[in-house]
This record gives structure tokens, C-alpha cells and sequence, in this order.
């Protein structure tokens, strides 16, 4: 593509043909045609500007925890904000800002450091802390809504903008963001002083029920469907025997049946066979129709 040049010149790091199966915790996926790295807040408005004056809305991921990329790829251009787009900083006693490539595990790790509470739920997520405000993630009786105090990003014209307090209209897994396509490019966070021991012990006891429980051995999205109303997605798979059913190598895990797992060479193709299987037994036996939390996304 003729702008991959153009955004060289912004600073950032450009790749064609990116494989996105390497960018994606479920390690499947065709390539993207441009995959942009910024780096800085500078860089990535640059480059977005850029974009969208070709015409290009550009699809936008963290640590693609939380993504199902088609076999055939993605075309156009893909911004990744992850590990290259990660900054934490202390701003007063209680609040931290972050840019959104920021892993959630290391926001909790510099917050336990400074003797700050409120986070110990993210701790374990393999997602970066954008992702958890555009979907208002959440775990263990927490959610990014309790300690989100605003959120930076680029509106559709790529000038900066802020939404803050009742603006980011937080909900079950629903933000503003979800709303209005916005790139979300940091967000301060408000916590409380806490006792650093009792922090860190927190934060081991939540890992330690992860190991126990999910199959963190395996490449995954995480939990693959939404919770239904009253019950949870991995009760009602297990409770029709879905446990261990596969479709190539794609299966549902023995270990916990609301993950879907990447055996080895799974394909996107194996994984859509495997839920739409799921989908249509749960409704079938129970009547409850399963929808799918994974952000799926290929070429248009």
C-alpha cells in the first residue's frame, strides 16, 4: 500500500503483511496488509490523522486477548497498541494514569509498588487496560467502572478529546467507547491507600484461581461468551457435555467450558464451527441463546 511510506514518516514502526496470528492470544488469523506500531501519543495521532485523510478508518487492538481475527486477515491498516504504546505514571497519592497499550498485570503490579488498592480483580487479565475500559472489564466482584475516573482518546477526526465520570457510560462489558468508535489513548485512574502485603496477597490468591481453573497452558481468548442473565456460559456448556468437543484443533476446554482453546493448529474457520456447535446445543437443551464476548473482525 502506497500510504505504508507516508506513515514511516510519522515515526512509527510499519509492517506488511503481518502475520496477526503473532499479535493475537488465540494464535490464529490471516495478516493484516499494514500493521502500525506507534510508540508516543504524537506518533499516533499522526498517523490516524493520516489515515483518515486517505480515507482510512484504521481497526484499532491492544494484546489481542480479547480477538478473533479471520483466516483471510484483515485488510487495510491495523494499529496495535500494545507492549509499543505502554506507559504508567504515579500523578498523586491515589491516582495513576496510563496509556492504553498498558498490560493490565503490570498497571496492577505498579499499584501494589505504590501501596494502592482497587485493582487486585485485574490482576491475571492478558489484556492491556484499553481494552478493559472499552468493554468495562471485569473479574471477581471488580470491574474497571470502580476505579475509572476519565478516559483520553481520538474522536473521529483525530483530535483529542476526554470523557469523564458518568460520560464514559460504564456498564456490563459497554463503555462509551463501544458506542462511538473512539481510540481510546489513556485513562487516570482513582484508588485507595491500602497495606502493600495485603494488596499482594490479594492479587496471588485471584492468579492462584485462574491457574486453578481456567487453561492458561493454551492459546485463548479468554472467556468466549458473555455471562447470560442468572447463570454463567460455562455452567450451561458443561451441563449439555460439551466439555472436550473439538472441531479440528479448536476445543472447548476440559478444564473450564466457557473458554474455547487453540489445541495447536487450530483454524478461525475450526473455532466459528465450534461455537456456532455450542451456540446451537445450549439453546437447544436450555433455551438460552449464548453470545459471543470475542471481538471478532476480518477483511470487508
Amino acid at each position: 500500500m502506497r500510504i505504508a511510506e507516508e506513515l514511516k514518516k510519522t515515526g512509527c514502526t510499519v509492517r506488511e503483511n503481518a502475520p496477526m496470528k503473532e499479535y493475537t492470544t488465540f494464535r490464529v488469523g490471516g495478516n493484516a496488509d499494514l500493521l502500525v506500531l506507534p510508540e508516543t501519543e504524537e506518533q499516533l495521532q499522526n498517523a490516524y490523522r493520516l489515515c483518515l485523510s486517505h480515507g482510512i478508518k484504521p481497526f484499532v487492538f491492544g494484546n489481542g486477548s480479547n480477538l478473533l481475527v479471520s483466516d483471510d486477515g484483515l485488510n487495510g491498516v491495523v494499529f496495535r497498541l500494545g507492549s509499543n504504546y505502554a506507559r504508567i505514571e504515579l500523578l498523586n497519592e491515589t491516582e495513576i494514569y496510563c496509556t492504553s497499550g498498558t498490560k493490565l498485570s503490570d498497571l496492577c503490579l505498579f499499584a501494589e509498588e505504590h501501596s494502592l488498592t482497587g485493582l487486585e480483580f485485574a490482576y491475571g487479565i492478558p489484556g492491556c487496560a484499553g481494552g478493559a475500559a472499552f468493554m468495562n472489564g471485569g473479574a471477581y466482584g471488580g470491574e474497571m467502572k470502580d476505579v475509572l475516573v476519565s478516559c483520553s482518546h481520538l474522536d473521529e477526526n483525530g483530535n483529542f478529546g476526554t470523557f469523564v465520570g458518568e460520560e464514559l457510560k460504564l456498564s456490563y462489558r459497554h463503555s462509551i467507547y463501544s458506542e462511538n468508535g473512539y481510540l481510546i489513548t489513556g485513562m487516570n485512574l482513582r484508588l485507595q491507600k491500602g497495606k502493600k502485603e495485603e494488596i499482594h496477597a490479594q492479587m496471588r490468591e485471584l492468579l492462584q484461581r485462574r491457574v486453578d481453573k481456567q487453561p492458561l497452558d493454551l492459546p485463548s481468548a479468554g472467556s468466549y461468551f458473555k455471562r447470560p442473565v442468572g447463570n454463567f456460559a460455562g455452567a450451561l456448556i458443561e451441563q449439555c457435555g460439551l466439555k472436550g468437543l473439538r472441531v479440528g484443533d479448536a476445543e472447548v476446554s476440559e478444564k473450564h467450558a466457557g473458554f474455547l482453546v487453540n489445541r495447536g493448529h487450530a483454524t478461525t474457520a475450526d473455532i466459528l464451527k465450534l461455537e456456532e456447535t455450542v451456540r446451537q446445543t445450549v439453546l437447544k437443551k436450555t433455551g438460552v441463546c449464548l453470545e459471543r464476548e470475542v471481538q471478532f473482525i476480518g477483511r470487508k
